[in-house]
């Protein structure tokens, strides 16, 4: 089934990662490095951005709620609809800060920031 911007419902979790995110201006703002997932009750509860660093070092990593990310064909890459200065001021984590609380405080800290309505309620 497509949906309504035309993308289909569903993607393999190896297609977004790596995928490149750009914000509505057009600049780059990092890769997605993993998508984290709710398996109690089947949902994605956020993307992966790694942000900054070079090969690996010192690289930055938020939670993007994943209803934030929208695919656009000519770039090959996703949009979100933030500012690089709104990723920078973002909440910023280590890779064991996303999987700690099992991912909850991560998630509730990246909807709250992004003012993005939780899908959990």
């Amino acid at each position: 089934m497509v949906t309504a911007s035309g993308h289909t419902e569903a993607i393999q979790a190896s297609r977004v990662i790596g995928t490149e995110v750009y914000n509505t201006e057009g600049e780059h703002i990092g890769t997605i490095e993993d998508v984290m997932l709710e398996k109690t009750n089947n949902s994605i509860m956020f993307a992966v951005i790694g942000f900054g660093g070079f090969l690996g070092i010192g690289e930055k990593y938020h939670a993007v709620p994943w209803s934030a990310l929208d695919y656009d064909r000519s770039r090959g890459g996703y949009v979100v609809p933030f500012t690089k200065d709104q990723l920078k001021a973002a909440p910023v984590h280590d890779i064991a800060d996303l999987t700690g609380d099992d991912g909850y405080k991560a998630r509730d800290a990246s909807y709250s920031y992004y003012q993005v309505p939780p899908y959990w309620v």
